[in-house]
């Protein structure tokens, strides 16, 4: 994917970076780690602090939110283990708290001081092309060997009649609620949707979930969406699929909104949490400048070596629109040095990335899950003794072999699956077969066993079936024999 954009050779120059990274969340951060830590120039040019979506709006407070309301699910539910069962008191400002100190724990992992420290020279100003070879960032013009775009992506807003009216909250702007909504209304049930409308429904708002889509994360198969949508309504949740969204009337910051499901139903609600996906920020980098093209949808297009149509310039993370998880970014931080800076051309391969939804059921899936040759192995959690021990026997594990056995895909909907789906994605990346899977011994009782059991399930039935008792049976009479006269 080349043209012709090349720098010209005044450029190379004594003022010429190696690296120039335009966005400071994942990708640019690894990248940005990687290539000075091999001794390459770097700048960085990020007008925020670095971190991006994940940890000031993303994983690291949702995932902090979601303790918390686990902690109060507990509470209201300790029934189940013999214990009288207590609404918790909430204080949501303790809650809110909570994120924030999480993210200062975490920050300086990401912070200006660490990339100088390494060094980066980080530039606080917005990043724009401005031709071939060079970036305006503030008053300052950049020379580079090589760019990278890591600019992230933003909630999209859609066009509801009503709804920018209405002040909703997106992803980024919901952690900047000082009290808990009585009632929430949360529109899109992706994975951030189905995130923190179970983690609100269980800190105490009367959540509704409103899916256009046939089934709750559509992203992924409909025994998931029942199994996390009966969950989701045993405690309280409403949870409305292949509805629409029509309209909003009034305004939340006023004090009360109406919703309009299906020109027909009224929700009324105190907040409004919008989730129906994510833009590319590429509309002003000065992308046309330099040759670099986009998708319909905006996304940068690279090939299997993040390189953009300017073959001076990569992008990796959100922008590219390729598993848009912080994990991903992070993996495209790290093909990006060494495919830049040096003639190496690693292919990013995203059938061996896992990705994790933090519901409760949590879900997560890696690799190939349909197919003319790919052949489904099942199991139930009720049937798996540490989730029964847990007093939640919820959720299954299903494990995906081709036509030669090797497995090349995992989903798994449970307690810790984000977890378990690790030593799936290991062990797709080994070549495994699904024999090798159940003849490794696990420690008992855990929830990892249950994938092992996706696979002992079928093995059992492959083995132990009557073909197979017709062949052993005579072996046995026969080595019993032997055994006798053998004395």
């Amino acid at each position: 994917m080349t043209n012709e954009h090349d720098a010209t050779a005044d450029e190379a120059s004594e003022g010429l970076t190696d690296l120039v990274i335009i966005g400071g969340g994942t990708a640019g951060l690894v990248a940005a780690h990687g290539a000075a830590g091999i001794g390459a120039s770097v700048i960085m040019i990020e007008p925020n602090h670095p971190g991006g979506d994940c940890l000031w709006t993303g994983c690291v407070p949702s995932k902090r939110i979601l303790s918390a309301a686990h902690a109060a699910h507990v509470m209201r539910t300790a029934s189940v283990h013999g214990i009288t069962n207590v609404e918790p008191e909430v204080d949501f400002a303790a809650v809110m708290q909570g994120v924030k100190d999480a993210q200062e724990h975490i920050a300086h992992h990401d912070s200006v001081e660490r990339l100088e420290n390494a060094g980066v020279r980080v530039i606080a100003e917005y990043g724009t092309f401005i031709e071939d070879g060079k970036i305006q960032a503030g008053d300052e013009v950049i020379t580079y060997r090589k760019a990278v775009i890591a600019t992230g992506a933003s909630p999209v807003v859609p066009g509801i009649p009503g709804l920018r009216e209405s002040n909703p909250r997106t992803s980024d702007t919901i952690w900047e609620l000082e009290e808990l909504p009585k009632r929430l209304v949360v529109i899109g049930a992706g994975a951030i949707g189905c995130e923190l409308g179970q983690a609100f429904g269980r800190l105490g708002s009367d959540v509704t979930l409103v899916e256009a889509a046939p089934r709750i994360l559509p992203m992924l198969g409909e025994q998931v969406a029942e199994v996390v949508g009966a969950q989701m309504r045993s405690e309280g949740m409403t949870v409305l699929e292949g509805s629409k969204v029509t309209s909003i009337e009034g305004d939340t910051a006023a004090g009360t909104a109406v919703v309009v499901v299906d020109d027909s139903t009224r929700i009324e609600c105190d907040e409004i949490l919008v989730a129906v996906g994510r833009r590319p920020n590429t509309s002003e980098v000065g992308l046309d400048a330099v040759g670099v093209e986009l998708d319909e949808r905006g996304h940068v297009i690279v090939d299997d070596h993040l390189q953009s149509s300017n073959k001076h310039i990569y992008a990796g993370g959100d922008v590219v629109g390729k598993m848009p998880f912080t994990h991903t970014a992070g993996y495209h931080g790290g093909l990006i040095v060494s495919n830049a800076l040096f003639p190496i051309n690693r292919k990013a391969d995203y059938d061996k990335i896992p990705f994790a939804i933090f519901c409760d059921p949590e879900v997560a899936s890696v690799g190939i899950i349909e197919g003319d040759d790919i052949t489904k192995h099942h199991f139930d959690y009720d049937q798996l003794d540490r989730a029964v021990t847990s007093g939640a026997p919820i959720g299954f594990a299903d494990l995906f072999t081709d036509g030669r056995g090797k497995l090349v895909g995992a989903t798994v909907v449970g307690t810790t699956a984000g977890e378990t789906i690790n030593e799936m994605t290991a062990r797709i990346n080994d070549g495994a077969k699904l024999r090798d899977i159940g003849q490794m011994v696990r420690p008992y009782p855990t929830f990892a066993e249950g994938a092992a059991k996706a696979a002992n399930e079928t093995l059992r039935e492959q083995y132990f079936s009557e073909r197979t008792k017709s062949i052993t049976g005579p072996l046995l009479d026969l080595f019993g024999k032997i055994d006798q006269l053998r004395g």
